[in-house]
């Protein structure tokens, strides 16, 4: 496959990559809109979009949230490495 030539977003990504641009004042409103409007489980959700998030289409679509989102997720990942290995033990990566 060509760089240029990659696999178009289904109606579902395109939903997941809108609902995450979304902000949610309430406790399980996100959760419930995932549910009513895109027929998914939050699990099932999330890792649909974890999954989207390294996917060429998804960047070429909202360039932008996709890059937040990453960021996102590498500070997460290295929160819970540092948690993991224990924090304050002098390590630096």
């Amino acid at each position: 496959m060509t760089p240029s030539a990659h696999t178009p977003l289904s109606d579902t990504d395109r939903g997941i990559l809108a609902l995450e641009a979304r902000t949610f004042r309430y406790v399980g409103a996100k959760e419930r809109v995932i549910r009513e409007q895109l027929g998914l489980t939050p699990t099932a959700y999330f890792v649909r979009l974890n999954a989207l998030l390294d996917e060429p289409a998804a960047l070429e679509a909202a360039p932008a949230l996709v890059h937040r989102l990453r960021a996102r997720r590498t500070s997460a990942l290295a929160r819970e490495h540092v948690a993991r290995d224990g924090a304050g033990q002098g390590r630096v990566a």
